[in-house]
């Protein structure tokens, strides 16, 4: 019986390879086609050839190349945004900004590829709500943010994601002009002595008679 179970576990696990290969392979392609023709300009069978994934294959996981796209962003999204959480990193950074920006950086032909798509505002959308919820799981890991009221994190965390992508497309239109390790610390700065505050900070005064 136990080595039954184990021989589906590992069947399972094989499967879960071979569709996560698969998904690489599709989203490579899209990828690379896209720093070659616009994204209208693609069509699936194209993905299909530079991925040499059959057609059946294809629409077992996505309904069509936005599908394709936009999932391989959102995985790519969710991976960076909870990177400081799943590492258990003792900091307190509450966004991998410099991992982010560096990432872009090595990138950039692929990055300026997804402007000139008209697909920039879908990414920011997408990256923006996956930091949002990156930043407010931030805010239950580290100490300093003990102060932030519980009913304020999910409206700071959705306005430092928003800063977060601002400072990032200002950054990379201006020909990066500080490094990834400076960005980060720019907008940490940002965090803790701009926007979050205490709570008691965060009541007005009374005005004065």
């Amino acid at each position: 019986m136990a080595a039954r179970v184990q021989k589906h576990a590992g069947l399972a696990k094989n499967e879960d390879q071979r569709v996560r290969r698969t998904r690489d392979r599709l989203g490579d392609a899209m990828m690379a086609l896209l720093q070659e023709k616009s994204f209208d300009d693609i069509t699936v069978q194209d993905v299909l050839e530079r991925a040499g994934v059959s057609r059946s294959t294809f629409y077992t996981h996505y309904r069509d190349k936005n599908d394709l796209f936009l999932s391989n962003a959102e995985d790519f999204f969710e991976m960076m945004a909870t990177a400081l959480s799943r590492q258990r990193e003792n900091s307190d950074r509450v966004a991998p900004v410099r991992e982010l920006f560096a990432h872009i950086a090595e990138v950039r032909p692929l990055y300026d590829a997804l402007i000139a798509s008209g697909r920039s505002d879908d990414l920011l959308q997408l990256g923006q709500g996956h930091f949002a919820r990156g930043i407010q799981q931030r805010f239950r890991d580290v100490p300093r943010a003990a102060t932030i009221p519980a009913n304020h994190r999910s409206a700071l965390a959705h306005a430092l994601s928003g800063s977060l992508f601002s400072l990032l497309t200002w950054w990379v239109h201006h020909s990066m002009p500080a490094s990834p390790y400076e960005m980060d610390q720019l907008f940490h700065q940002l965090v803790w002595s701009g926007i979050v505050i205490g709570p008691s900070a965060a009541r007005p005064s009374s005005p004065r008679v």
